[in-house]
């Protein structure tokens, strides 16, 4: 006797499946994490004081 598949639970199951698997892609594609962020913004930041400080005016 084979078992009986709830076909709701499944195709919920496998829309979750694909929606993470587009996530997983988007963030490949545009992600950057927080510690990469924060870094290139410290990053600006000082060139933009470096700058600063080497103007004559």
């Amino acid at each position: 006797m084979t078992t009986v598949t709830n076909l709701n639970q499944f195709r919920k199951t496998k829309a979750r499946k694909d929606k993470r698997a587009s996530a997983d892609e988007n963030a490949v594609k545009f992600g950057r994490t927080k510690a990469q962020k924060d870094l290139e913004k410290a990053r600006a930041e000082k060139d933009r004081r470096d700058l600063d400080g080497k103007s004559t005016t």
